[in-house]
């Protein structure tokens, strides 16, 4: 099985043409064919899961096409999206803001999907996704220190109260460095795909390890790598993993049954 996470910012790109005429003005402008080419990078590598971050839903950027429902086409998958402000937060009430979220694309069978906002910060869209043998937790942390601390306490709580294996993906935005997840990954037991901490973020030149796949030992990884491309600002990640079927969750953490004598 096969797992993408990406952070496509909104099709936007990077480089002169997103900071012409002014720095960061690329949030502004209809995006141009760069979003054409992530749509067609995704639809390369056949996931069987994409966990997709900063998706535009129709804002005038994109001629009022979802991005998400866009890729999900080509890759005849279901798209499951929302926007990544609380219906509570002015930011779901500014246009083109209303149309920015989060989305999980899958060509496998949901049992069932919630969206979860948490507490504190202004990005709190959490979406999990339910799969027949394992629990998918999309995330999308806040940038300042304090709000990241207490989404990523909620979102423990969340793990603990999962009866099945779990994955852990997103950006984490940890920007003082992966020592901010120590707490998280001791309380649940997961660990990381990628066990060489290699740098997604900025993907010219990575030098910090924002975006992650976590998950419970009983998913077993088969590959793990970051592509070297150059669409978004965050490179994408790729992860080949299966679960194993001799091993079943107890509470959190997986743990093996004894095969039949």
């Amino acid at each position: 099985m096969r797992l993408l996470v990406y952070n496509i910012r909104y099709g936007a790109g990077i480089g002169r043409q997103f900071h012409f005429p002014f720095p960061y003005s690329g949030y502004l402008k209809p995006v141009n064919g760069n979003f054409e080419k992530i749509v067609q990078y995704i639809k390369s590598v056949k996931p069987d899961i994409v966990g997709l971050l900063e998706t535009d839903f129709g804002s005038y950027r994109v001629e009022y096409r979802n991005q998400a429902k866009r890729i999900a086409g080509e890759l005849n998958h279901t798209a499951v999206y929302q926007g990544k402000y609380d219906s509570d937060s002015i930011m779901s009430r500014v246009p083109l803001l209303n149309k920015q979220g989060n989305a999980v694309l899958t060509g496998r069978p949901l049992k069932r999907t919630q969206f979860h906002f948490l507490q504190d910060g202004v990005k709190r869209l959490l979406i999990q996704a339910d799969f027949a043998d394992f629990t998918l937790f999309l995330v999308h942390l806040s940038v300042k220190y304090q709000h990241r601390r207490s989404q990523l306490n909620e979102l423990r709580a969340l793990v603990a109260n999962c009866t099945q294996p779990a994955i852990v993906a997103g950006d984490f935005n940890v920007m003082r460095g992966p020592q901010e997840l120590s707490q998280f990954l001791y309380a649940t037991g997961l660990i990381s795909a990628n066990t060489e901490g290699a740098a997604s973020w900025p993907s010219r030149v990575p030098v910090l390890e924002l975006d992650y796949i976590f998950h419970s030992p009983c998913i077993q990884t088969r590959r793990f790598y970051i592509p070297r491309i150059l669409l978004s600002d965050h490179t994408p990640l790729l992860w080949d993993f299966t679960i194993n079927q001799r091993r079943r969750t107890d509470d959190r953490f997986c743990i093996d049954i004894p095969s039949a004598s």
